[in-house]
């Protein structure tokens, strides 16, 4: 990411590693598009879920299991935070070829801040065709798969166990920690191993982000 203007509050307590701008953040969770959903209750610990949504400028749709402690809590205009995660892995301190290394993890994150919505019922079959459409547009050529595939009685069960959301960012803020600050040819050597160390199908993506970091 090369930086055009700072717009994100700090998630990790090292600048260098805020290389995104707002639509940076807006677009990485975009394309995500899967995060841990988290709204606390007045005095209580925080609740969380893990949802896939749609995001559209500053609105992302999604929905929640009627059971889920997140629904019951997310209260018109309730405060939340959707963390999306991107690639991660461990960095070995021997990688950079470079001595008095000590071991880390890259990643990227991005944590949007804003206001939940509960939608009403009659929104929610939109809201789920919508959010299919999206995901299996990514699986081109495959035909995409559509809600009237199942069988009417059983999917009026499932939607009403079902609440639809909208989440309204109001800020977003992301880290690409990526060894930015190391020397190009240590950081390209440490790219070189985790990719080969092959810790998981991240690293490749991963390994790629850090040789295309902009020094600083």
């Amino acid at each position: 990411m090369v930086p055009r203007e700072r717009e994100v509050r700090v998630v990790h307590p090292n600048p260098i590693y805020h290389t995104g701008t707002r639509e940076d953040c807006l677009t990485f969770a975009g394309e995500t598009g899967f995060g841990i959903l988290a709204v606390s209750e007045p005095g209580g610990a925080p609740h969380m879920a893990h949802v896939p949504f749609a995001l559209s400028g500053d609105v992302a749709e999604m929905h929640l299991m009627r059971s889920n402690p997140v629904a019951r809590a997310a209260r018109a205009g309730a405060a939340a935070r959707l963390a999306v995660q991107g690639p991660h892995g461990y960095i070995s301190p021997d990688w950079y070829g470079i001595p008095d290394q000590v071991p880390t993890w890259n990643y990227v994150s991005v944590h949007l801040t804003g206001r939940l919505e509960p939608r009403p019922q009659t929104e929610l079959r939109g809201m789920l065709d919508r959010l299919s459409d999206r995901f299996e547009a990514r699986l081109a050529p495959k035909p995409v798969w559509k809600m009237d595939k199942v069988a009417p009685d059983i999917l009026e069960r499932l939607m009403r166990i079902v609440l639809p959301f909208r989440f309204h960012v109001e800020a977003a803020e992301g880290t690409w920690k990526l060894a930015q600050h190391k020397p190009v040819g240590a950081r390209l050597r440490a790219a070189d191993d985790l990719e080969a160390a092959g810790m998981g199908s991240e690293t490749a993506v991963l390994a790629a982000l850090m040789r295309a970091a902009q020094p600083v």
